[in-house]
Formats: C-alpha cells, sequence, structure tokens
C-alpha cells in the first residue's frame, strides 16, 4: 500500500469518536512538574513527568514508510510507520487513525520581558503526504474527516476563528465570537465547535529563576503562579456561525492554560481540575454550570486523550507499571473503574479500534526521556514504532503534540 492509497483511506470517512488532544499538552506536564517540585515530592514528579511525557527507546528499525498490516487483520488496517523521524517529515497512519497534524512549543520573549508560550503547526499535505509548518495559527483542532481545522490566529485571545481547508491551506470562512478565544475542540459530530475564552494570553509564562541575568528563551518558563485568565467558553455552531457564550468561573488553583473540550454525548463539556489528583476533571452543561460526569466518563483522566474506546466498552487510563524500560498502562470498564486489561505505552493517547491505541512509549536516558509513538494492542505486549524518539528538554520545546483524526 503506497503513500496515496494510505492517505486515501485514513483520510475519507467520517470521524466517529477521538476528539484532538487538548493543545499545550506538553506545557501542562511541566505545571504539573512545578508543583511537586513546590510539595518537594521530588520523587513523585519525576514519575509524572515520565508517565505523561515520554516515548520507550525501540530497537531501530529500517529506515522509511513501513506498510504492516498484523496476521488475522483484515484490510484497511495497515500501518505506515516512520520510526527514523521525529518530529516525522512523511504520513503516520494507523488502521482508522492518521496523524494529520502536529504542534511543537517555544517561549517568546517580549519587551518586557514576560514570556509567552506558543504553539506552531505542521499540517499534513494530502497532495505529497508530508507535513509542511505553516506558521500562521498558533490554535487547532481538526474536524472529524480530517478534511478541516479550526484555527486561531497568533495573537490571542482571538475574536474570530477560521475553517482551513487542510487539502488548500485556504480559510473557507471566518466565524466572528464575541469573546477572545484562546482554544478550540470539536465535538464527536463535528457539529460544533467549543472555544475556551480568555481575557489575556493563556501563553503567559514566568521565569522560574529571575535573578538568573537578562531573560531569554532558553530559561525555563511556568504559567503564572495561581492566576488564569480564563473567562468561560463559547459553543458555535459550525453550519450557522451562532455562538452562545457561558460564564465559568477559574478554580482556585487553575493556572495558564485550561482548555474544555465537548464530553462524548456532546451535551456537557469538560476541562482539567486542579487538584491534589492530576488529571481529575471538571464537567459543566452548556449553560456553564457544573454538573456531575456522565456515568461512561467519570473515571476518565484528563491527561490521558485516548478516554473512550470506539464501542464505549473501554477506558483508557494512565500509568500502572513500568519495568526495564517499558510500560504499561490500565484498561477499565468505563462504569465501574474496574481494571480489565493492560496495554503498553506510558500515555494512552487515540483508539484505532477498539483493540488498539496510539501511545507515548518511554524510556530515560541522560537524565531526559525520549518520547515515541507506538501501537500497542489492548491484553498484550506488543508495540509497533511509529515514529522517531525525540529528547524532551525542561523546557518542553523539543517535544511535538501529535492531532489525530479517524477515518
Amino acid at each position: 500500500m503506497n503513500v496515496e492509497e494510505i492517505l486515501r483511506e485514513t483520510l475519507r470517512e467520517q470521524a466517529a469518536e477521538q476528539a484532538p488532544g487538548l493543545p499545550g499538552f506538553a506545557d501542562r506536564v511541566l505545571r504539573v512538574r512545578r508543583r511537586r517540585r513546590t510539595r518537594a515530592l521530588v520523587a513523585a514528579a519525576a514519575a509524572a513527568v515520565a508517565v505523561i511525557g515520554v516515548g520507550v527507546r525501540a530497537p531501530l528499525l529500517d529506515p522509511g514508510p513501513r506498510d504492516v498490516r498484523p496476521a488475522g487483520v483484515p484490510g484497511g488496517s495497515g500501518v505506515l510507520a516512520h520510526p527514523d523521524q521525529s518530529p516525522p517529515r512523511d504520513l503516520i497512519a494507523a488502521g482508522k487513525v492518521a496523524l494529520v497534524a502536529y504542534g511543537t512549543g517555544h517561549v517568546r520573549v517580549r519587551a518586557d520581558g514576560k514570556g509567552v508560550y506558543e504553539s506552531t503547526y505542521w499540517l499534513l499535505d494530502p497532495r505529497t503526504g508530508t507535513y509542511r509548518e505553516d506558521p500562521r495559527w498558533r490554535a487547532l483542532a481538526v474536524a472529524p474527516g480530517g478534511r478541516t481545522a479550526a484555527v486561531l490566529e497568533r495573537d490571542l485571545p482571538a475574536h474570530r476563528v477560521g475553517l482551513l481547508d487542510l487539502a488548500t491551506g485556504r480559510i473557507e470562512r471566518w466565524i466572528p465570537v464575541s469573546h477572545g478565544a484562546g482554544g478550540l475542540a470539536y465535538s464527536r459530530d463535528g457539529s460544533r465547535l467549543v472555544a475556551t475564552t480568555y481575557s489575556e494570553d493563556p501563553g503567559l509564562r514566568e521565569r522560574a529563576d529571575p535573578t538568573n541575568g537578562p531573560a531569554s528563551a532558553s530559561d525555563s518558563w511556568l504559567p503564572q503562579a495561581g492566576v488564569s485568565s480564563r473567562t468561560g467558553f463559547s459553543v458555535i455552531d459550525v453550519a450557522t456561525g451562532e455562538e452562545t457564550w457561558s460564564k465559568v468561573v477559574p478554580g482556585r488553583h487553575d493556572e495558564g492554560q485550561e482548555d474544555f473540550a465537548f464530553s462524548r454525548s456532546g451535551s456537557l463539556v469538560y476541562t482539567r481540575s486542579v487538584s491534589g489528583s492530576d488529571g481529575s476533571e471538571r464537567f459543566y452543561d452548556l449553560a456553564g454550570k457544573a454538573v456531575a460526569a456522565p456515568a461512561d466518563e467519570r473515571f476518565l483522566r484528563a491527561d490521558i486523550p485516548a478516554r473512550l474506546s470506539p464501542d464505549g466498552r473501554r477506558a483508557a487510563l494512565g500509568v500502572t507499571a513500568e519495568a526495564k524500560g517499558r510500560s504499561w498502562s490500565r484498561i477499565v470498564d468505563p462504569l465501574t473503574g474496574k481494571e480489565t486489561a493492560r496495554a503498553r505505552g506510558a500515555q494512552l493517547l487515540a483508539w484505532v479500534d477498539d483493540r488498539r491505541l496510539l501511545a507515548w512509549e518511554r524510556a530515560p536516558g541522560a537524565g531526559l526521556y525520549r518520547p515515541r509513538l507506538m501501537l500497542v494492542t489492548v491484553g498484550s505486549d506488543k508495540a509497533v514504532p511509529l515514529s522517531g524518539s525525540t529528547s524532551l528538554a525542561a523546557t518542553g520545546e523539543k517535544g511535538w503534540e501529535p492531532v489525530f483524526a479517524e477515518r
């Protein structure tokens, strides 16, 4: 199967399940690290970063694309991997899921000495099957089907949302928003967007060590402690552009960028809750009222993007064991939270089908961690490398954040 065939197969049908991961994930990892350092739980901090941030050192495979069809798996389940590339240059796909974009982050130092954490995106060019930088956008969410992306321009908060045709790179339409937006997420059916609103740039950062001479991008930059400019969220009808804004007061411990995303049914939104338990979530109805989590989402974690399997019978949770450079994450019954199986990986990113997932797997080395995108299977120790590994520096600048779409 060549690149064009994989590309057509991967992007042609409507996505059935996974919403894109929340923006700025690598940056949120660093926030977890800082809070734990502040509590002097050094060992716990190292474990948390290991869980969230990174990938495994796997044996190097021959470079170039690989079309892998596991035994017993019907056509359409092929894997296009580039284990020598990180970040990837050429299309990565596995069964129903394609990597349609990825983001990298860096800190820009302003004239006033403050830092702003900014994302830049590389988008899949369907004509060539390669990823190309598009520096116009600061925030991005891909619609089900992988043909359209909702985008925000570089100056945040933004007062319009663009609908970008991923095939042509052109904006099809601008949707104005009444409150400045800093993050975006699609509903499962692609008919609506939730735009998280902020009163100032959610990427504002402060230096970890302000006494260390003039500010530079190589410094360690952290969210402003105990400060959140989030004001609420707007629900936008994609077809009509109709917008409804709801006010949500930030939590006492919220800081920096904490975006909203739709629940599986689309009747609620949720966001990460900063509390004593990593990955906690808070749910709200579409009028901004805090409500209980849905029965099948009450055990999910905001830091595990995979969430529910396509059939809704399995929930992906966090890492539960590690040994000799390998990690295993929990798979649970979403209604009871009881563990039913395990899958390889330090962080489960997206379901490929009801048995396979995409994951970051990891291995420590030289004081850093090396993330690598892997295809893993529930109940199996098998892990197929899809990308190369790369160092995740203390600032997160060398990491890349995948954006997937299902066909």
